[in-house]
């Protein structure tokens, strides 16, 4: 069977944008392993959002080559002004976990998703501390170095290992966030608190935990991994049950079988942070 011209010219996109994901995923990851003890704090975003030097060099990284691949493209990364306005857009975390890395803490990802008309085409997540590399193509399935990956099968709640992250304002109005914490806490096995959000949704999408949920993440943190979780077969919403999308204030990914449960126990909370802004 031949490709038309029309399919050979969108597998050899394709195939470059991979290629090009892969370079700014491997190139970066080796500055972050090499940066990992210098403790580079330069500034606070908030009070207790910061940014290291290794994330401007990362970022700075990342965009240098994808202006050079992909000059029409635009940009949405977590340290620099959006750029561009066109619809094919990439978007960058370059350290998700930055603050366990100022710390020398080694649980942080570079995370890259490439993006076509709103919807998240490819996305890579980079742990170079543990030398893995997840990866999901849409339709195409998720992978972890290059074997196929699959969310858990558990079906019992109570067996369940699931994770979760608290927003910069926690401050603010910790008790909410932690009578959520608590009602998970009396009916899984287990709860996680990883630091990065990218992470926790690589680690449900290859079935290390079974479910996650956070409030307040950015378009950065969960663009590529959120694909990963989708194309492992698991499933995401926000607290309502409602539908997954880059602009939510909540997120809510499971194993798919363990979906309703979760909904369940998270439903008397479900309008924590929605009108609230960090």
């Amino acid at each position: 069977m031949f490709l038309t011209l029309k399919e050979s010219t969108f597998y050899m996109k394709t195939a470059k944008i991979k290629s090009v994901l892969f370079q700014a995923l491997e190139e970066t990851g080796k500055l972050l392993k090499n940066s990992l003890h210098e403790r580079n704090v330069t500034a606070k975003k908030s009070e207790l959002s910061i940014v290291t030097a290794t994330d401007m060099a990362a970022e700075k990284i990342i965009l240098d080559l994808l202006k050079k691949e992909f000059p029409d493209h635009s940009i949405l990364s977590e340290e620099s002004p959006a750029m561009g306005t066109a619809p094919q857009r990439w978007i960058i975390d370059p350290i998700d976990g930055t603050t366990n890395f100022a710390h020398t803490y080694p649980i942080a990802c570079i995370s890259i998703a490439y993006e076509e008309y709103g919807v998240v085409q490819l996305g890579g997540v980079y742990d170079p501390f543990r030398d893995e590399l997840f990866f999901a193509e849409r339709g195409q399935g998720a992978s972890l170095n290059g074997s196929p990956i699959r969310v858990s099968g558990l079906e019992s709640i109570g067996d369940a290992l699931v994770a979760t992250g608290f927003p910069y304002d926690r401050r603010k109005d910790p008790d909410s966030y932690l009578a959520i914490v608590r009602a998970f806490m009396m009916k899984v096995q287990g709860i996680r608190r990883s630091g990065s959000a990218a992470i926790d949704l690589c680690y449900v999408a290859c079935g290390r935990l079974d479910g996650y949920w956070e409030t307040k993440l950015k378009p950065w943190d969960m663009a590529a991994a959120s694909l990963m979780v989708e194309e492992a077969g698991g499933k995401l919403s926000d607290y309502s049950g409602g539908p997954f999308g880059l602009e939510n204030i909540q997120i809510l990914a499971s194993n798919s079988k363990l979906h309703a449960d979760m909904l369940e126990i998270i439903e008397p909370y479900k309008n924590i942070a929605l009108n609230q802004s960090i």
